[in-house]
């Protein structure tokens, strides 16, 4: 292998810094890049690359800055791209639609060109599952449509799916997208339900269970997750009879869970019951997400095998050690 470093971009985040882990565990040279936002508390950001990554070198900087990401390429002559940057969260874009745009456009307009003016042999960026918004049904495969967005970051992703096709035609890019269903995992995001609902049963608060808990998640265990990321790494994309080199694929556990049951394995973990009050259907959610992972499994040896019955008691005896009973 090269020893040139795989460039991970959103490397203090939840899946970049388990894939910064998983790189550098095998010996792969690794460079990440992180700007470090207060869209959650950067501490826990910091906390987690010191947990899972702690050698790996991070530059702060935002991928909307063109200069500064190009004099990074510069610098650190990355032989790959992981891209995992970007604005998440479907409500928090109905709040800020500006940060979306800068991070998920601008920010991914300005990787694709990076890549291309430094001759970056592949690229694998991460999607997601809100694609499928209101025009899919479930199980989701790659064929159906994503036309019919129900956030603005769903929007942004199947965004980044059509500049990352236009980009392996024109200029032959090799790019990967991957669509992420619900990860969840030790170290998660603090805004998802896994991490609210883990904490909220440990502290004895109640929480807020919308369209009255009648929702399917396919929640996908982190590691699992880690594991199609750097398939998807090892094996970039081919241009096929014309067919340009992009690919996309869904990284979901395929088997979803019902909201309650899921709030139900949480209580059992933490051993103290949820008091749930019932809210209806926010806007811009989804009722069920279910991923079909044929293509992933073909292709990529994509194979989850996480019940959420393991995933969240470590899920749950994680939110205790690190913020406490009182959670």
């Amino acid at each position: 292998m090269s020893s040139r470093p795989v460039l991970v971009t959103g490397a203090a985040g939840f899946i970049g810094a388990y894939v910064c882990q998983a790189l550098q565990a095998r010996g792969t040279a690794v460079i990440g890049l992180d700007n470090f936002n207060a869209y959650y508390d950067p501490q826990l950001k910091h906390d987690r690359v010191q947990a899972l990554c702690p050698g790996v070198p991070i530059e702060t900087l935002d991928i909307a800055d063109a200069a500064a990401l190009d004099a990074l390429f510069v610098r650190a002559r990355p032989q790959s791209v992981i891209h995992l940057a970007a604005q998440a969260g479907v409500r928090y874009s109905l709040e800020s639609p500006s940060t979306y745009i800068q991070s998920n456009l601008v920010g991914f307009g300005n990787m694709l060109e990076a890549c291309r003016q430094h001759q970056i042999g592949a690229m694998v960026y991460a999607s997601s599952s809100s694609v499928y918004g209101g025009s899919a049904t479930p199980p989701f495969d790659e064929q159906q449509r994503v036309d019919q967005p129900l956030s603005l970051y769903a929007a942004t992703k199947a965004s980044n799916e059509l500049m990352a096709h236009a980009y392996a035609h024109l200029f032959g890019l090799a790019l990967t997208g991957l669509r992420f269903f619900t990860v969840y995992g030790p170290w998660g995001r603090p805004d998802m339900a896994p991490i609210l609902f883990s904490r909220a049963a440990l502290a004895g608060r109640p929480i807020d269970v919308f369209n009255h808990g009648q929702m399917q998640r396919d929640f996908t265990w982190i590691g699992d997750i880690v594991a199609g990321v750097v398939a998807a790494h090892d094996r970039p994309a081919q241009a096929v009879d014309g067919t340009p080199a992009h690919r996309v694929y869904n990284l979901g556990n395929h088997r979803p869970e019902s909201l309650m049951h899921f709030i139900d394995v949480i209580e059992q973990a933490a051993g103290r019951p949820i008091e749930r009050r019932l809210q209806p259907m926010q806007a811009g959610d989804m009722v069920a997400t279910m991923a079909d992972t044929a293509m992933a499994e073909r292709d990529l040896g994509f194979n989850p095998d996480t019940r959420i019955e393991q995933g969240l008691e470590a899920l749950v005896r994680w939110c205790r050690d690190y913020y406490g009973d009182a959670a």
